[in-house]
């Protein structure tokens, strides 16, 4: 019996004694943690209490201008406030309501749902005018923020609308050169940290962390505001006068492809962009042979109201394609301007008549004096001389089956038959312009550097970009295609051109003193039967040494609809305005 009590006794101080040191090592190990998280961690917890609490809020950055040749701003930023309400830190809830839906023109059931909500931040309205920010700042309304802000400012309203484009409610380019260059015109955001206490209000002895925000680059662009004004208000009269559907007018220097104007009209209000302009709210509600047509969307309304003819449509360019003919026409060596020619008023192609726009025929003429009188047939003759195997290494050559790679969004391509397809009568309308469609600044980007001396250029808006202090971010550089023609081709062109303005049909565009060169074009939209035709004019100045080009397409005109009775005109008006302000300038592109 002793001896078992014994027994116990060990088993129980050996219990005890095994519990006491594993509450020892317990112990021991909880130290060595908490002296690990107290030495070893303590910064990395003491930034998670902070975070914790922490209110962090943006400080937007003002978006780079986007700005003309001669220094006009186009695109600017207007300074506006965003109001906003922390929940944990409104004092006074109903004075805050009362004075917000007041200031800000809101109803007090709108203003009470934000203030009410329990979130960390609620905004109530963005793009606020200055002055209204400013008023509720000096309430100083326990709970109420007033940050600014930058809302995007056109100061010319329309004025290259489809060009220049437009930003959204993040102040992020949606189409145009605003979307194109969004790396360079957007900034960095800043920040602002304010610290609070449990309960979410800020601790007013702390103060605040602030980064500061990095502006945007401006966007210096080849437009010329006054080339650009004039360009749009004549597109414009020439829209209503000849009750048109639309009117396209570009300005490039022909040697660089810099583009100095571009309009497309009718143009839209930057400044109020998602409102639709009356002709376009007039389209949606359109009906057809009695029964109403599926309604287009807001959407596509709004789409077809932005969309920039120039670039992002193509059109069957009719007689001014007459260059790219000649052009390979003279390369190949299967004309002269010497030759002679007979038009009795139509040529006859396999089984299919073809008229001259002159029904009664041009009679005998030469060459030179064919392409000044812009027939047909002599035409549809050169290119069936040429062949389609060859004409379309031309078509290549010249760049035509390639877009210019222009520095807007949405470029068309090139619409044309497959060569396996193109028979005798194919060929024969294309010679002349026809049967295919292709972009009026493709169109003018080929035709640049068959008169340049053979240099395609890339048309195109972008030329350099400047930070904030007047460093050079970026310089732009286009690709150029050498030797597309020879100079003895292009010299022969000048001379062609400048006759259709001095002696041919082109003669509606001659200015006295100043020589110019350019060619016509009427052609007829598919169907052949709608009775709907396109008149346009190619000019440039000077002739024998081109530095500008101009190109007018008036689409769908009511009454007169020949390019060189309509078109020509508004060239020679165009010209007229702007090439006494070239020379001033001493324009040398």
């Amino acid at each position: 019996m002793g001896f078992s009590m014994a027994g116990v006794k060990t088993r129980h101080k050996r219990k005890t004694f095994i519990m006491c040191v594993l509450c020892v090592m317990v112990l021991l190990m909880m130290i060595i943690r908490v002296g690990y998280l107290m030495i070893s961690c303590s910064q990395h917890y003491t930034e998670l209490a902070e975070e914790l609490h922490e209110r962090e809020r943006d400080i937007k950055a003002a978006r780079g201008r986007i700005i003309d040749r001669n220094g006009v701003v186009l695109a600017d930023n207007e300074t506006v406030c965003t109001v906003s309400v922390i929940y944990n830190q409104i004092k006074e809830p109903e004075k805050v309501i009362a004075a917000l839906a007041k200031e800000l023109n809101l109803s007090e059931e709108y203003v009470r749902k934000r203030v009410e909500k329990y979130s960390s931040r609620e905004r109530i309205k963005s793009n606020v005018d200055k002055e209204t920010g400013d008023r509720i700042r000096n309430m100083d309304l326990a709970g109420v923020k007033v940050d600014e802000d930058y809302k995007r400012y056109y100061p010319y309203g329309s004025l290259a609308s489809k060009v220049l484009g437009f930003t959204g409610a993040d102040n992020q380019g949606i189409i145009g050169l605003e979307v194109k260059y969004e790396e360079y015109l957007t900034g960095l955001k800043g920040k602002i940290l304010t610290v609070t206490d449990a309960r979410g209000v800020e601790i007013e002895d702390v103060g605040e962390k602030r980064r500061e925000p990095v502006a945007g680059g401006d966007l210096h662009i080849s437009i010329d505001a006054n080339i650009q004004q004039y360009a749009t208000q004549l597109a414009l009269q020439t829209y209503e006068t000849k009750q048109a559907d639309a009117v396209s007018m570009i300005v490039m220097d022909v040697n660089n492809g810099e583009l100095l104007a571009m309009a497309d009209v009718p143009e839209f209000d930057l400044n109020d962009p998602f409102t639709l302009q009356e002709i376009y709210v007039q389209e949606s509600t359109h009906k057809e042979e009695g029964e109403a047509v599926k309604a287009p969307s807001q959407q596509d309304l709004l789409n077809a109201m932005w969309r920039n003819g120039c670039i992002n449509d193509t059109y069957e360019p009719g007689s001014v394609f007459k260059i790219i003919t000649t052009a390979a026409g003279l390369e190949e060596g299967v004309v002269t301007l010497e030759e002679g020619f007979h038009c009795p008023g139509y040529t006859t192609v396999d089984d299919r008549r073809i008229r001259c726009h002159k029904v009664s025929g041009h009679g005998s003429q030469t060459f030179l004096e064919a392409f000044g009188n812009s027939c047909n047939p002599v035409f549809i003759n050169l290119g069936l001389r040429i062949g389609a195997e060859r004409y379309f290494d031309y078509f290549s050559k010249f760049q035509l089956m390639n877009k210019t790679g222009i520095d807007l969004p949405g470029e068309a391509g090139t619409i044309m038959h497959k060569l396996e397809n193109v028979g005798n009568v194919e060929l024969a309308t294309i010679s002349f312009g026809q049967s295919f469609q292709i972009t009026p600044v493709r169109l003018m980007a080929t035709v640049a550097g068959i008169i340049n001396g053979g240099n395609t250029v890339t048309p195109h808006f972008g030329r350099y970009v400047i930070s904030e202090d007047k460093e050079t971010i970026e310089e732009f550089v286009y690709p150029q295609v050498e030797g597309i023609v020879s100079e003895d081709t292009s010299k022969k062109l000048r001379l062609m051109l400048e006759k259709v303005v001095s002696e041919g049909g082109g003669s509606k565009a001659y200015i006295e003193g100043f020589e110019i060169g350019g060619k016509t074009a009427t052609s007829q939209t598919l169907p052949r039967s709608s009775g709907r035709y396109i008149a346009s004019f190619l000019g440039f100045w000077p002739a024998s040494n081109p530095k500008v080009m101009a190109l007018v397409i008036i689409d769908h005109p009511k009454g007169m609809y020949y390019g060189g009775q309509i078109a020509a005109p508004v060239v020679k008006e165009l010209f007229e305005n702007i090439l006494p302000y070239l020379e001033d300038m001493d324009y040398n592109g």
